[in-house]
């Protein structure tokens, strides 16, 4: 078992083999959990906001579809997104 020194600025180095062995790299995230004398670092990853609002509303049920082509749903989504059109006013509604 690896030994690690605390650094000036209480940093540590996380072995290379280990780093391997765990797939870490530069940039990922670790969750640091302390129990009973013990640091533990797990590494994570963080959903964005846009993606966990996304899942919460599969969960709740506010999805569209299911559609049977990717043609079907093309043409919902441009029903969904078409801009309504004024009404042009008539002829009768300018003469008076």
């Amino acid at each position: 078992m690896p030994i690690v020194a605390v650094k000036k600025k209480f940093q540590i180095v996380i072995p290379q083999d280990l780093r391997k062995l765990v797939r870490v790299k530069v940039g990922d995230l670790l969750e640091a959990k302390a129990d009973r004398g013990t640091i533990t670092l797990t590494p994570k990853s963080l959903v964005d906001r846009e993606i966990a609002e996304g899942l919460d509303d599969l969960r709740e049920g506010r999805t569209y579809g299911p559609y049977e082509s990717a043609q079907e749903m093309i043409a919902a989504l441009h029903r969904m997104t078409r801009r309504p059109t004024k009404k042009k006013p008539s002829s009768r509604a300018k003469n008076r």
